[in-house]
């Protein structure tokens, strides 16, 4: 599978937008590139759960840049691209996993606009990354190459504390180049399930 495109051909891509937001901005998909925020929430510490799901996806954002860096550096940076999702089904099915991310969120499609670079990948091994074990180097580089070559999770045998793990997958884009809104697009449901 060819996941980079550099090409003026337009396509179309989705992610989920706060209602007041505008066009797609580079930090649409999870709040940021790193998912949960490193703050303390309002009025108090941040809990051991936040703080361990802060490390996780942090840990997961690194290693992912640093393999990319040294293997796919013609590929767009996660942390300097636009995040959106390939099609309108991997934009669902990211909701139907992860409520919370998209919770009062609509979903928006956009065109691309003149030249642009967009590679194509599972958001589903970050998922894989942030379950709470021990991967060693080697095992962490296995699983940058396949995010950065285009596999899925479904190509690849995966297992979790001795089990069968499986999702499916979401494919995301990482894009560079200009956006334009495509207005008129059905807009999704509040809740997981209403449209």
């Amino acid at each position: 599978m060819d996941n980079l495109i550099k090409d003026t051909a337009t396509l179309e891509l989705f992610c989920w937008l706060a209602p007041e937001a505008e066009l797609p901005g580079w930090d649409s998909l999870r709040g940021s590139p790193f998912g949960a925020s490193l703050s303390a929430p309002e009025g108090g510490a941040p809990s051991a759960g936040d703080q361990l799901l802060s490390v996780q996806n942090y840990f997961a954002e690194y290693h992912l840049e640093y393999f990319r860096q040294r293997r796919y550096s013609h590929f767009p940076s996660r942390l300097h691209a636009l995040l959106q999702f390939a099609t309108r089904t991997d934009a669902m099915t990211y909701r139907f996993k992860h409520p919370d991310r998209v919770f009062g969120k609509n979903l928006s499609c956009s065109r691309t606009k003149g030249a642009y670079l967009c590679s194509f990948h599972d958001a589903s091994w970050l998922d894989y990354l942030r379950l709470p074990h021990s991967l060693s180097l080697a095992a962490l580089d296995e699983v940058a190459d396949h995010y950065w070559s285009g596999r899925t999770v479904e190509e690849i045998g995966l297992s979790f504390m001795d089990e069968p793990w499986q999702e499916p997958p979401v494919i995301e884009a990482l894009f560079q180049g200009a956006l334009e809104p495509v207005w008129g697009h059905q807009q999704s449901g509040w809740l997981p399930g209403f449209r």
